[in-house]
């Protein structure tokens, strides 16, 4: 082939001779030489396989780059030229066969010259591929090109570049500019300068990207922080890379430099708030599945580095704390526990590596003298050693007496041979108290000495005994002394004090873990055993404190859902099972939402189980079920219950209708406030399709027009598509009046109590009890005999058919006698012959779906229930006044909790009707245990759920704000005010934009609730307070730029009084910061766009301004907005919002 070639060209080179010779250079001329020339390649190069043709190529310009005369090269260019404008070569396959040679160098000027004109001639016809791999080769190619040459070979050169402008031009079109920005990018990363051949070619070209980068990162990205909540719901704006702390950005775009920095300052502050690890494992991608998989360890040195510059802040914090005390603590305490927590979480999943990190800390430690936190430090590292010792190699814990010396040298720097003796006789001292202390028998709780012993020996399990044997027993009880319960025949083991939070703080990990485990193990022996005597007071309080440690979540929350509920529903251990769910109701916090849902579904199994339907246990899983269902928040609703797509059978209730309502208020408050739907018009390809189908198939419902109207638009379509047909009030009242002659005309008593309790049998023995109570003031012993046998599952269907029938008897009632006579009725029928418990009747009237002057009257009644008798109020006013909600701060728990259920009764098993009946029933019913609750708090969610029924209805509102002046103390006991009240303000922010005084009404309720067990300014702001409660609708305060910057102030770290995380509503400061902020943005008697108009000046007055922090002052503004209802639709349509937006990015 070469042979032929060499042929072919100087034939071409000779007949360039000939025309030179014979013709003048005219554009004829030119282009019959060049067709002339090329006839002979012509013929050949038809001739070569496909798989030779680069090779070809490649020999033309390697024949061509060895001329020396320019005009030779200059000629055989134009050859080429025209084979490629004839479609003889490819264009691709020239340009890169020239780009590619050897013998293209700089000191070449012609030939360089010659060579990129023709790639700028012909590189037109080069697909974009091609395109962007010779863009690539030429700015290679460029950057041969020494930093000095001479000026006059400068303009040859400059034939390169026109390549790479032509390259770029958008105009052109020969490559997509983000193709020709990656390889730009490549060549050149953020910081580094273009060859200076390029000019600022290459600069303007990228800068005209930094538009689009912003667009697809995050202004001020780097000064961001999130909000960390404790469910581990995270989006991909927090993502880091594991190994470089770097944000993974997308594309080779100019992004600001900044944003290519090790995020060390974001990690850090993650880690430092409670409640965070699940996000920090999602921030770095770190998986705890890959426990035990050696091949699989995911040690994370970044992780490791910030744990441990952690631990320094803490000693430097410890260190210039007033008041600082080793044993007290200060507020440093709580950062300390964190810390605690924190390190056994990330080293026992292998994240971080024990010794690593205390070499580390010797390191950073060393010289500082740092002294005052030296005893946290020891007890942090104390956590992870006590229980791994044993599992470990020797050589893992000796970095830690390294350490322990440093901190020694702190205090004596020179080591003399009597301060060595000191030393040892000290302790030789320590050891001889740890013996004698273990040799008596009787330890006391009142000092720290038992804490010690477990300790020293958790891993001595013969020494270990007797100290946790001890601490066993105080909560179980000697086995002898037994007290009684609230209720008739229960009886408990006699030990009623529960182990105090400063001693179980005062546990390592593993004696915590060995304790737990321990009550665990006791209460499945007991479950088994089917034990007639209840846990004791005692145990089932100190189990619910040590619930709260997460780094015992594998033998605590995890264990309680995974293991002790199963082992117990197997064991049948109905009274076991009613204390684990009363404990999940009332003393459990931040309990994460899988085991919530996990909980959830299993409740939903437990209520079909036969041996469940007995009154109280019933009760007790339904109103978990209720609070499980409303305490789900906004942003869980969906992560949730998309795991359940497959199967939402399980998640969903078979037979109760409230439950199932309560679902979908939950469904329609979430998808609100997250705007799922936005944009949306239709359920149909969401997410929640299957799941309101299965709904109405079990419990087809219907939904009352002023309820509707607040669900998001394709709930709303969903539920008219859906309509199901409502029996008529005039049948109601038909049926009932049938079958009540019938009960009258019936002679035979077992046929009166088979049809009336009869499976199928129409739902109406309540409303035939209360027509016998109008009628005759008695109910007989037959009707308590049906009230048994109908049962406790099938007994809410007649409870609701009761409520809809009370609203037709009180809408047709004439008023005066006759409707004081309806009102006592009812009341005797909750408290005075136990037929239906409060809670559950209103919460079927406050279901029910009632329109118009119905829904007036179905509200008047649920008003009267409450308020007209004085029984509730009573129960109410007794219980807040006598109780604290800060139960893991209190000793005497249940004497006060015995007292309360000695002066009010609970009475779930029709008691009152047994003692009325002629003659009366002596019943000897066995109740659950109850160690907590109550009739106020198991109103709770049902009155969330009867405020927002109430503020739906714009005429019933003077009822609601009445409701709330006698029974909003309850909320002191609420576990999630601020949240409830966040919630409620947010969705109903339509229906209370105008009605200024029912939102000051329901703010104040709530919050002076908890006036006293809160810390000033824990919520609301001072100014707020002072002038936001104003009553006077004349004059209505209107708040000026220096309130909304100090309330949005109140967002960055520092402002509110520290508290124990672990049992407050929300995880972290910043959580809490956020809610309460927006709670007080959205009271505020302005309108939602004023408002947000008055946070968009805060932000362009500083901005304008150019005041420090000015980029964080407008993210809180925006958090803040985007928290806060209409505040954020009403203004992010405002044009000088988009103006201002335009020219931040």
């Amino acid at each position: 082939m070469e042979t032929q070639l060499q042929s072919i060209f100087e034939d071409v080179v000779v007949t360039l001779i000939f025309f030179f010779r014979m013709f003048m250079d005219t554009p004829e001329n030119e282009r019959t030489k060049l067709i002339s020339c090329l006839g002979a390649f012509r013929q050949y190069w038809g001739t070569l396989q496909q798989d030779s043709h680069e090779q070809c190529v490649q020999w033309i310009v390697r024949f061509i780059h060895s001329q020396h005369s320019p005009k030779r090269i200059s000629f055989l260019y134009d050859c080429l030229g025209m084979a490629v404008e004839t479609s003889l070569l490819p264009p691709r396959m020239v340009c890169v066969a020239l780009i590619s040679s050897e013998s293209l160098e700089w000191e070449r000027t012609r030939l360089w010259a010659l060579t990129f004109k023709l790639i700028r001639k012909i590189i037109g016809g080069v697909d974009y591929k091609g395109v962007r791999d010779l863009l690539k080769a030429v700015l290679d190619k460029i950057q041969t090109i020494p930093i000095t040459v001479s000026s006059a070979i400068v303009q040859q050169l400059l034939a390169a570049r026109e390549v790479v402008e032509y390259i770029l031009d958008r105009n052109a079109c020969l490559l997509p500019a983000y193709f020709a920005v990656t390889e730009i990018r490549k060549l050149y990363p953020e910081g580094h300068l273009s060859h200076w051949l390029l000019g600022s070619l290459i600069s303007d070209f990228v800068d005209s990207f930094r538009p689009t980068a912003r667009i697809n990162s995050i202004c001020g990205r780097c000064s961001l922080l999130p909000v960390v909540n404790n469910s581990g719901a995270i989006c991909n704006s927090w993502k880091l890379d594991p190994t470089t702390l770097r944000f993974p950005l997308r594309g080779m775009l100019p992004y600001d430099k900044d944003l290519f920095e090790p995020q060390t300052g974001l990690l850090r502050y993650v880690l430092e708030q409670p409640y965070s690890r699940e996000m920090v494992c999602n921030m770095l991608g770190l998986n705890k599945q890959t426990l035990n998989i050696a091949q699989q360890k995911q040690r994370c040195p970044v992780l490791e580095e910030q744990l441990v510059d952690l631990v320094v802040y803490a000693m430097e914090r410890s260190e210039t704390e007033e008041h600082f005390d080793a044993d007290i603590g200060g507020t440093s305490q709580l950062l300390w526990q964190h810390l605690s927590s924190q390190l056994i979480f990330f080293v026992l999943f292998q994240f971080a590596s024990f010794p690593h990190m205390v070499l580390s800390l010797h390191q950073k430690l060393a010289g500082r003298g740092l002294i005052k936190g030296r005893d946290h430090l020891m007890w942090v590292l104390l956590q992870f050693i006590s229980g791994s010792i044993q599992k470990n190699a020797l050589a893992d814990f000796l970095p830690v007496m390294k350490l322990f010396d440093l901190i020694l040298f702190f205090t004596f720097p020179v080591y003399t041979k009597r301060q060595l003796q000191t030393f040892a006789h000290f302790h030789r001292l320590c050891l001889r108290f740890l013996q004698q202390s273990l040799r008596n028998k009787s330890l006391g709780m009142s000092d720290y000495k038992i804490a010690l012993l477990c300790n020293a020996y958790s891993t001595n399990s013969d020494c270990f005994s007797l100290p946790m044997g001890v601490l066993v027993e105080t909560i179980y009880g000697n086995g002898s002394m037994r007290i009684n319960l609230p209720g008739t025949s229960c009886m408990a083991s006699g030990s009623v004090t529960p182990l105090p939070m400063n001693l179980l703080d005062s546990l390592t990990v593993h004696a915590k873990m060995s304790l737990i485990h321990s009550i665990a193990t006791r209460v499945i022996k007991l479950a088994h055993a089917k034990s007639s005597i209840a846990l004791a007071p005692a145990l089932v309080e100190t189990y619910s404190r040590l619930l709260v440690y997460m780094e015992i979540e594998s033998l605590g929350i995890k264990g309680f859902i995974s293991q002790l509920l199963p082992n117990v529903f197997k064991s049948h251990a109905w009274g076991i099972l009613h204390t684990l769910l009363e404990m999940f109701s009332y003393r459990m916090h931040h309990i994460q939402p899988h085991y919530r849902v996990q909980l959830l579904s299993h409740l939903h199994s437990l209520a079909a189980v036969p041996q469940t339907n007995q009154n109280q246990l019933h009760l007790c899983v339904e109103s978990t079920a209720l609070r499980l269902i409303t305490a789900l928040g906004s942003s869980e609703v969906q992560p949730q219950f998309t795991r359940f797509l497959n199967d939402p059978k399980t998640v969903l209730s078979a037979e109760s209708e409230e439950l199932n309502r309560a679902l979908i208020l939950t469904l329609a408050r979430a998808t609100h406030v997250t705007d799922f739907f936005t944009g949306s018009d239709s359920i149909h390809g969401t997410w929640c399709k299957d799941i309101l189908q299965t709904i109405m198939s079990f419990t087809p419902h219907n939904w009352a027009s002023h309820t509707l109207s607040c669900f998001p638009a394709p709930l709303q379509a969903f539920f008219k598509q859906n309509n199901v047909p409502q029996e008529s009030r005039f049948n109601l009242k038909k049926n009932v009046e049938e079958e009540y002659r019938k009960w009258k005309s019936m002679a035979n008593e077992n046929d009166i109590i088979t049809h009336f309790s009869m499976q199928g049998s129409p739902p109406l023995f309540l409303c035939l009890l209360w027509k016998m109570l109008l009628e005759t003031d008695r109910i007989n012993q037959i009707g308590f005999r049906v009230l048994e046998r109908i049962g406790a599952r099938a007994l809410v269907a007649h409870v609701r058919t009761f409520a809809d029938f009370l609203v037709y008897e009180f809408s047709t009632s004439a008023g005066g006698q006759q409707l004081n006579k309806c009102i006592e009725i009812l009341n005797d029928m909750v408290w005075k012959y136990n037929i239906v418990t409060l809670d559950r009747l209103i919460l079927c009237l406050a279901m029910r779906s009632h329109e118009g002057n119905e829904a007036q009257v179905c509200y008047f009644i649920i008003q009267l229930l409450l308020l007209k008798p004085s029984d509730f109020r009573n129960r109410v006013n007794d219980f807040v006044k006598e109780n604290a909600p800060e139960h893991w701060l209190q000793s005497d728990w249940h004497n006060k909790h015995m007292n309360y259920h000695k002066k009010y009764p609970e009475k779930l098993y029709f008691e009152g009707l047994a003692e009325q009946v002629s003659p009366p029933l002596q019943l000897q019913t066995q109740y659950l245990p109850i160690y907590f609750g109550n009739v106020c708090l198991r109103f709770l969610p049902v009155f969330d759920i009867v405020i927002h029924r109430f503020l739906e209805l714009l005429p019933v509102s003077k009822s609601l704000e009445t409701l709330l002046d006698h029974l909003g103390g309850l909320y002191k006991f609420h576990d999630r005010p601020v949240t409830y009240l966040y919630n409620t303000l947010h969705y109903y922010e339509r229906h209370l934009r105008d009605r200024t005084n029912l939102k000051r009404k329901l703010v104040h309720a709530i919050m002076s609730s908890l006036k006293d067990n809160r810390t000033p300014g824990w919520c609301l702001s001072e100014t707020y307070l002072k002038f936001g409660m104003n009553p006077r609708e004349d004059n209505v305060w209107i708040p000026d730029d220096t309130y909304y910057c100090k309330l949005i102030g109140r967002l960055s770290p520092g402002p509110f009084p520290n508290c124990d995380w672990r049992f407050n509503e929300f995880p972290n400061p910043a959580a809490h910061a956020l809610h309460v902020t927006c709670v007080e943005l959205m009271a505020l008697a302005v309108p939602g766009k004023d408002v947000g108009n008055a946070l968009l000046n805060v932000v362009l007055k500083r901005c304008n301004k150019r005041i420090n922090n000015c980029e964080l002052h407008a993210n809180l503004c925006f958090i803040a907005l985007s928290f806060s209802s209409e505040l954020k639709s009403t203004l992010f349509n405002d044009v000088s919002l988009h103006n201002f937006l335009a020219n931040y990015i």
